[in-house]
């Protein structure tokens, strides 16, 4: 099943997971922002990413995981005065990050609602993605999903997505100038992204 897949270095993913029953993940803008926080905390060292959108109830990333050797390098930097080290492995390294990612976001948030329990689902759907041409129609439909979902009407209507970021000039850690070579440059890429995308099976990357 593709959310059992190991997480391998120089491979890219899509990255979803939903928060538990029916539950939401974010509730003010101060989650959303937070959430993205611990997200550069724990998840930007060991990954570039490409795209994101969050949503109330579930989110969904475009990453790649980085290289062994810069895996390697945070390991020993993360390690550096710890008495006991787990043993380096790629998958085990990147997964636990995301552990590490998921449980501070979510002990931080049930300390602010005064809420226990589980947050998210027991597991992280991720997917590999090796086609180019389905790189950019993965994103295109990432940057859709709050209209699929009905939240909003156009995708720049949604503030919790990376669509706002590859079309501005602002610093920005997503990896924009790639991406928009994917699409042969901006006015190309918003020009796509008024229309619904293509080419991806949303059957199989939502949750049902």
């Amino acid at each position: 099943m593709k959310y059992t897949e190991p997480l391998q270095s120089d491979q890219f993913y899509h990255i979803y997971n939903h928060a538990i029953g029916n539950e939401n993940l974010f509730r003010n803008a101060d989650n959303y922002q937070y959430f993205l926080k611990r997200y550069a905390d724990f998840i930007s060292p060991i990954a570039s990413t490409y795209a994101y959108c969050l949503l109330p109830n579930h989110f969904h990333f475009l990453i790649r995981i980085k290289s062994e050797i810069e895996l390697l390098e945070y390991y020993k930097l993360k390690y550096a005065e710890a008495e006991k080290k787990p043993e380096f492995m790629v998958a085990y390294f990147a997964m636990q990050q995301f552990s590490n990612f998921f449980n501070a976001y979510a002990k931080a948030f049930n300390k602010s609602y005064k809420r226990k329990g589980a947050l998210f689902l027991d597991y992280m759907k991720r997917k590999s993605v090796t086609d180019e041409k389905y790189l950019s129609n993965l994103l295109h439909y990432i940057h859709y999903n709050p209209v699929h979902h009905g939240i909003c009407k156009k995708i720049g209507d949604w503030d919790y997505t990376s669509f706002h970021a590859h079309i501005s000039n602002k610093p920005t850690r997503l990896n924009r100038d790639e991406v928009l070579n994917w699409f042969g440059g901006k006015e190309k890429m918003v020009g796509i992204h008024a229309a619904k995308p293509v080419g991806v099976s949303i059957e199989e990357l939502e949750f049902y």
